[in-house]
């Protein structure tokens, strides 16, 4: 079936294939017959030797779960002209709990359904800081994660 639909596609576009696809858009591929691992332990190895980072030890627990990681890095991001300590030290804490979970990423096996399946929860003015509201959502394609968004 790949092969067809690779044949097809040379046929109606220019392209070449190049082989099985080991990086895509700053993600890591690793396909095995069992299914695809997507993860970014390249990426946050190459981000903690830029800011040498690599001797830190570990942090267990996160600001956030791993898909709200955005939101811990966003509120740090928001300071970056005025920082403080406070501030280093949440961004610091971000980068430690990354160096001990690289290997973390999203597993889509080979032998799964196809039913979508979105989930959204939201909560009204629960920032004690400014009283805006946050929500998100995740949505399934059958047991596999392929979209999740936080929004304050």
């Amino acid at each position: 079936m790949v092969d067809e639909f690779q044949n097809v596609m040379q046929k109606r576009f220019k392209m070449s294939s190049l082989g099985a696809i080991n990086f895509f858009l700053g993600l890591q591929v690793d396909q095995t017959e069992k299914g695809i691992f997507l993860h970014q332990s390249k990426y946050v190895a190459d981000i903690l030797s830029r800011f040498k980072m690599e001797d830190e030890r570990i942090s267990k627990n996160p600001l956030l779960s791993r898909p709200d990681i955005t939101i811990a890095t966003c509120l740090c991001a928001r300071y970056q002209a005025q920082l403080n300590v406070n501030h280093m030290l949440a961004a610091k804490k971000i980068m430690r709990y990354l160096k001990g979970t690289p290997s973390l990423g999203l597993w889509y096996p080979r032998k799964d359904g196809f039913d979508l399946t979105a989930f959204s929860d939201s909560d009204y003015g629960g920032c004690k800081r400014d009283f805006k509201s946050t929500s998100g959502g995740c949505q399934f394609l059958g047991s596999r994660l392929i979209s999740w968004q936080c929004k304050k």
